[in-house]
């Protein structure tokens, strides 16, 4: 049996004397789409910054496929998009497709970068731009386009559609779908939860800290009696 695309055992984090993450405890399935939701402090950043290994556990572990995430070679299969995404401006669209994918080890491929824009609706003149004439839409999908085109097993994607515009925010949703079909993980934070109701296979819902709910949209709702996600979500938070 293959081992979770993602595994958080026990998970604590504190800043000082203060509990940002207290015993988290999730997997996330090779092939699943899974969306991270909470208010802002909730801890999601912070539980995103203890899979990357950018700080330290203070108790728990966190496994990417089996390996323990504090490992180097365990964050091999990932790709991931913080929220606040900024390239180097100075560098084109061009140009930075070609350093990230260098550091994935990968070749650029023209037409697979054609392919990924057109699925991104980027036009393709603008990888002949500096990334300092992009607007925030552009950014956000010239982020998405460099980790899409790395074809990893495993995407980390924070607030991925932020900036989009109507058209791109459904033609990402369908690019996501696409990567579940390829057998590949989805591990998400939106605070649009109807686009979590209508993409994520399942959903967590943390909490000052805890898990509230772990489960599908349906089952969430089932547990807070509610007919809508956001009213399950607020019912969660008390």
């Amino acid at each position: 049996m293959s081992p979770p695309a993602l595994r958080f055992l026990n998970v604590a984090k504190r800043y000082a004397q203060s509990a940002v993450l207290r015993d988290i405890t999730l997997d996330v399935a090779p092939g699943e789409i899974f969306g991270l939701v909470g208010v802002n402090g909730a801890g999601k950043t912070s539980l995103i910054k203890c899979l990357l290994d950018f700080q330290a556990l203070d108790g728990g572990r966190i496994e990417i496929f089996g390996v323990d995430s504090k490992l180097p070679a365990a964050r091999r299969p990932l790709a991931f998009l913080p929220e606040r995404f900024t390239p180097p401006y100075y560098l084109t669209g061009e140009d930075f497709l070609k350093y990230v994918l260098t550091l994935h080890g990968r070749q650029y491929d023209p037409a697979d970068t054609a392919r990924t824009l057109d699925a991104l609706d980027l036009e393709h003149a603008a990888l002949k731009r500096t990334v300092r004439a992009y607007s925030k839409g552009m950014t956000q999908k010239l982020g998405l386009a460099a980790c899409l085109l790395s074809h990893k097993q495993l995407y980390v994607l924070d607030e991925p559609a932020s900036g989009l515009d109507p058209k791109a925010h459904v033609l990402f949703k369908r690019r996501m779908r696409h990567v579940r079909e390829t057998g590949a993980a989805v591990f998400l934070t939106s605070h649009a939860l109807a686009d979590i109701d209508e993409l994520c296979d399942r959903l967590a819902i943390l909490h000052d800290g805890r898990l509230q709910f772990v489960g599908t949209p349906d089952e969430c709702r089932a547990r807070y009696g509610a007919d809508t996600l956001e009213q399950a979500f607020m019912a969660s938070i008390g």
